[in-house]
């Protein structure tokens, strides 16, 4: 019980090492977020905003953030399957 706890900890504290770079509308808006979900940086394309088009551009940073998101969890459940699996003999995930 005791290593499961430890490698709990080298996990979380592995996360939030972790920095995930996602972006929506060609590169237009990118963003980086930890292995928690918290948003670190947000960069805008200088020429996106030229256009004006703001409700465009509030849908290019959602798409960025929920990607990062997505991303995070990929990252998650890929090491997690690691962790488990040798716990569990090989077999990954049990769900």
């Amino acid at each position: 019980m005791q290593a499961l706890m430890q490698q709990a900890q080298q996990l979380q504290e592995k996360l939030q090492q972790t920095v995930i770079e996602a972006s929506a509308g060609g590169g237009s808006v990118t963003v980086k977020m930890n292995g928690q979900k918290k948003l670190l940086t947000v960069t805008i394309d200088p020429e996106i905003v030229k256009s004006g088009d703001i409700e465009m551009l509030q849908d290019l940073v959602v798409a960025a953030v929920n990607e990062g998101s997505r991303k995070v969890d990929e990252t998650l459940q890929s090491n997690l399957g690691g962790m488990l699996g040798g716990m569990l003999g090989g077999g990954g995930l049990p769900f």
